[in-house]
């Protein structure tokens, strides 16, 4: 058997080899990292409805506990709240639309129940409207 002699070179271990095919493995990495700041967490200038800054964190504004509040929305007639009333302190409807009315400077109306179409979507949670005038 005749024994082959290794290329010049081959004797490198894998840890000194390029990692991309004989290319610098930095611009792809710089390029990476302008792409993820890119897309950082930016302040906006948008704002709702109302006023009410975008960046503003409804979930706290609703003054509810954290595990209590589903979703809040704002819409054109006021706000939107699912939450789970069981989580909830008493009169968390009320409180929630004095907070939630209070960030647009104004009081609330009036507050509505709403039917729930899928009841087994989450189970115990209920959704209100709040009018604010």
């Amino acid at each position: 058997m005749d024994r082959q002699e290794p290329e010049p070179g081959s004797g490198r271990n894998a840890a000194m080899r390029p990692a991309c095919g004989g290319s610098s493995a930095a611009p792809l990495s710089l390029a990476a990292l302008l792409a993820l700041a890119a897309c950082g967490d930016r302040m906006t200038e948008d704002m709702l409805p109302g006023g009410i800054p975008a960046r503003t964190d409804l979930h706290v504004a609703s003054a509810l506990p954290p595990d209590a509040v589903r979703t809040v929305a704002r819409r054109d007639f006021g706000w939107r709240l699912i939450y789970h009333p069981a989580r909830a302190p008493a009169n968390a409807d009320q409180d929630a639309a004095r907070a939630l009315c209070g960030l647009e400077r104004r009081r609330p109306g009036r507050i509505e129940q709403v039917p729930r179409i899928e009841p087994y979507a989450d189970p115990g949670a209920a959704i209100i409207d709040i009018y604010c005038v």
